[in-house]
């Protein structure tokens, strides 16, 4: 009789424990929200799998562990990755997941928004921005250490991401959540045309590909998602309010880069060994410009298709 007692006492206290949970994961790093950073291993898979990207390998090591080791941060962690197709944006976006969550990409804690799918309606833009803002909010409280991730950003409706703008600078607590402890992916191809000419430039140059420095493109970059009226960073306050913590550039890739691709996809399905396989697929790759044939036009994006053709 007492037991039962007992568990009906508990569950008549169960929301108002829920609810504490809920908060105390807002602020604690003691919560098990399935945070699990391996810093180590985000640095290894990095700088062993990611391919003619030295900007990336720095800025995105260097960004994520500043982060991380600061026990109170005053605002997220906001990259902004930008650059041509099949140069590794979504990779490194899918590497933060696998290595700051126990259960990787699967994790309920990493949320992907793709445009074209999720906001598909242009003139929907008021409905999308307060579902937004409410997923937002509502996510950051179950784990303040949620990541976001947002894929098509030069196809993202205008405006949208505006209503993050609260969320990403330096405010305390919002709603009795903190908000300063998650991660935000912006990932876009605008500003393509400012990182192919700089590497163009570079390679014309015959200087090394490290020489491309980030303040050679940064501040370029972001004018260029400011004022590209296709970009969901057209005219946005968060790019205004400097609330992005890095533009990081994606550089196109060469040969010798597309051809470390199919090397290293080839030895994941046991075939190190067909050198016949990766000199085919280089020579099959199309690259830019005509005059030169510096870089490939698809990266590492159709690599896979490729070595199935030849394999």
């Amino acid at each position: 009789m007492l037991a039962a007692l007992c568990i009906l006492v508990l569950l008549s206290f169960c929301p108002a424990l829920c609810v504490f949970q809920k908060l105390y994961c807002s602020f604690s790093d003691s919560c098990d929200c399935d945070f699990r950073p391996n810093i180590r291993d985000l640095e290894w898979d990095i700088y062993k799998n990611l391919f003619g990207q030295h900007l990336v390998q720095d800025i995105v090591s260097e960004e994520v562990v500043k982060f991380l080791q600061n026990k109170n941060p005053d605002r997220p962690l906001v990259l902004s990755f930008h650059g041509s197709s099949g140069t590794g944006k979504t990779l490194v976006s899918s590497m933060l997941g696998t290595h700051l969550f126990a259960s990787a990409m699967s994790s309920p804690y990493v949320h992907q928004f793709v445009a074209t799918l999720h906001f598909p309606v242009p003139h929907r833009v008021q409905q999308y921005r307060r579902e937004l803002k409410s997923w937002v909010q509502g996510n950051l409280t179950e784990c303040a250490h949620s990541i976001f991730i947002f894929d098509e950003m030069e196809r993202m409706p205008a405006g949208l991401v505006d209503v993050l703008e609260p969320l990403l600078g330096p405010s305390h607590v919002v709603f009795y959540t903190n908000y300063r402890k998650a991660v935000y992916v912006f990932i876009s191809s605008t500003g393509e045309e400012v990182i192919n000419k700089a590497a163009l430039e570079n390679r014309q140059s015959g200087q090394e590909r490290e020489a491309i420095a980030l303040a050679d493109l940064e501040d370029a970059i972001a004018q260029a998602a400011y004022n590209n009226h296709t970009s969901g960073f057209f005219q946005s306050s968060i790019i205004q309010q400097k609330l992005i913590t890095r533009f990081v550039p994606f550089l196109p890739l060469s040969r010798r880069h597309v051809e470390r691709c199919v090397l290293s996809q080839l030895c994941q399905r046991g075939h190190c060994g067909r050198s016949d396989v990766v000199d085919a697929v280089g020579r099959d790759v199309a690259f830019h410009p005509v005059q030169g044939q510096y870089f490939s036009t698809t990266g590492c994006k159709a690599v896979s298709a490729k070595i199935d053709l030849f394999l």
